[in-house]
């Protein structure tokens, strides 16, 4: 007989007022975008400084723009694209879930690029500063993937394993909650003891690409309990697309290290 523990079930809506309703998703993006600006606040004290505080207050705009467009094209570009061709539309019903990080970060990091060429801030360290506070959306979306039963485990064994409703009755792994500590909780640590050390800080491009390959890394890893999308299925050697679209990340995240060491 196979052990698990039983999911806690948790509404997705957190509240609602007549047809309008607030859901734990939306909750998560709101929160970590918030966090992540008071955040970068405080880590923008210490030198090098990486622009004025009005500056990253009026990012948060910017940021909000680049994580939900690029989170909802690239889920619709890299998973989906059969279903939405036929269905336009439904591009459009972000509340219905359906976000790709992958694409979030490439929306957030023209929005970067736009923004600093606008106000005429130094690049790289401002997104050094960016790729700082990224962990934190990371591990509240990771928390509310679990909350809204999507982006399951595979079968499995594990003591601590989960049924998920709507996934039949096999105990699966709570990927989420991986993700949510080694996405989230680990590479922030990570990413902020690195940041502590000025020398560091003052070689932009480091901690930027110390974030790239480090989400790439644990995205890797995490992958191989993770379910993939039924309509997508394991691609070559058993992999998936997620630890395709980390390939990339990781590459460019090794070239900023390099690029940031080698100069004097």
């Amino acid at each position: 007989m196979t052990f698990a523990i039983p999911y806690p079930v948790i509404d997705p809506i957190l509240f609602e007022i007549g047809p309008f309703a607030i859901r734990w998703y939306a909750l998560a993006y709101i929160s970590g975008l918030l966090l992540g600006w008071r955040y970068a606040l405080w880590l923008n004290k210490r030198p090098p400084h990486a622009a004025y505080a009005r500056d990253i207050d009026d990012f948060l705009v910017w940021a909000t723009l680049g994580v939900v467009l690029g989170g909802r094209l690239g889920y619709v570009l890299f998973y989906k694209t059969d279903y939405y061709l036929e269905n336009p539309l439904a591009a459009l019903q972000v509340w219905r879930g359906g976000m790709s990080f992958h694409g979030g970060l490439l929306g957030v990091a023209v929005a970067t690029l736009l923004f600093c060429r606008r106000r005429k801030i130094a690049l790289l360290p401002f997104a050094d500063l960016i790729a700082c506070v990224a962990p934190i959306g990371l591990l509240l979306g990771r928390v509310a993937n679990f909350v809204n039963t999507e982006l399951v485990g595979r079968v499995t064994d594990v003591p601590w394993a989960m049924v998920f409703p709507g996934y039949g009755p096999e105990p699966r792994h709570p990927s989420q909650l991986y993700e949510a500590a080694l996405e989230g909780i680990v590479l922030l640590v990570v990413v902020h003891l690195l940041w502590r050390v000025e020398a560091i800080r003052r070689r932009p491009g480091i901690l930027s690409g110390a974030f790239l390959i480090g989400y790439a890394c644990f995205r890797g890893i995490a992958e191989l309990f993770r379910q993939p999308d039924a309509h997508i299925g394991f691609l070559l050697a058993g992999t998936t697309m997620g630890q395709w679209l980390s390939v990339p990340m990781a590459i460019v995240g090794a070239a900023l290290i390099v690029r940031a060491t080698a100069r004097r």
